[in-house]
């Protein structure tokens, strides 16, 4: 039997495109998309028995829904990465019903299943300052140490995704004071660039043994390349070993300290979700919740009542 209809094969590349091209989907999102509807749409077909054209799925019910989350739950998916693809459908559906006219209430008003929210978990200021020490001795080569250590200090000093900092060109060293930064969903942001860093990086442009043009990427890695997150995220590894830091300490948790960082020392919550790049301020409010409890356990510990 075949899984997947050739009408909803088409449909579901053409929503692909329009998340791709009209509202800008990073191409994670689109490939983290197409996996997860054409997971259901299969599903679909098997509950039924027949493959599933646009007729069919318009005529999805409340009872398929809970079939397919049902299955997709004793498969061994989590509540979380359930909520994400049922978040793929309903977009899915959203599109589709516009398209093809029909009412995708039965679909869109599933609800996701409840699950605690995970708070970022950012390391302290002076492991963080640790990490940036340590990170030049993971390399017998000196330029490698280097270009590590200016990656790491973009994260903390700068808030950038690790993405972020290795899209950088050449064109953009030496950083100036402020750098636009495209983010996710192609959003655009303005950026300071602390001393540090910029020192950071010209270190490693000034040891570094490959030529940077203009229009190649800033960060090579050992062969000449493009530097991939692997290589850093194997240095962060060797540091927390090192410095005894939980598993948690990883390159974006140099991105959450920054955040965390910022906020413990009275920064606007506004602010720096404008230097995050984050689009909802609910986002960036889960810092406030780690802060709070850090609040919390100096209370427990200081108050003579806790």
């Amino acid at each position: 039997m075949t899984l997947i209809s050739a009408a909803a094969r088409d449909a579901l590349e053409g929503f692909l495109a329009h998340q791709s091209a009209i509202k800008g989907a990073a191409e994670n999102t689109v490939t983290a998309y197409c996996g997860d509807i054409t997971e259901f749409l299969a599903f679909m077909t098997l509950h039924s028995g027949q493959t599933q054209g646009l007729g069919a799925l318009a005529r999805i019910g409340t009872p398929d829904m809970r079939a397919w989350m049902a299955r997709t739950r004793s498969g061994g998916v989590g509540p979380r990465s359930l909520a994400r693809k049922l978040s793929a459908v309903k977009a899915f559906y959203k599109w589709l019903a516009v398209r093809e006219g029909f009412e995708p209430t039965a679909v869109l008003s599933t609800r996701a299943p409840k699950f605690t929210k995970k708070l970022p978990r950012p390391i302290s200021e002076e492991s963080a300052r640790d990490v940036l020490d340590i990170a030049p001795l993971q390399s017998d080569k000196p330029w490698v140490g280097l270009r590590d250590t200016a990656v790491l200090t973009l994260l903390w000093g700068c808030g950038l995704r690790i993405s972020e900092a290795l899209s950088l060109q050449g064109r953009d060293a030496p950083l100036p004071q402020v750098v636009r930064i495209t983010g996710k969903g192609g959003k655009e942001r303005i950026v300071p660039v602390i001393d540090a860093a910029r020192s950071a990086v010209d270190a490693y442009v000034t040891a570094c043994p490959y030529d940077l043009p203009d229009d190649g990427p800033l960060f090579r890695a050992i062969r000449g390349g493009a530097l991939t997150p692997r290589p850093i995220q194997k240095v962060m590894s060797n540091a927390r070993m090192q410095l005894g830091l939980p598993s948690s300490a990883t390159p974006h948790a140099m991105r959450h300290s920054f955040a965390t960082h910022l906020l413990n020392a009275g920064g606007d919550l506004r602010a720096i979700q404008e230097l995050l790049g984050h689009a909802s301020l609910s986002t960036t409010q889960a810092y406030t919740a780690v802060d709070t409890v850090r609040l919390m356990d100096v209370y427990a510990k200081a108050h003579p009542k806790a």
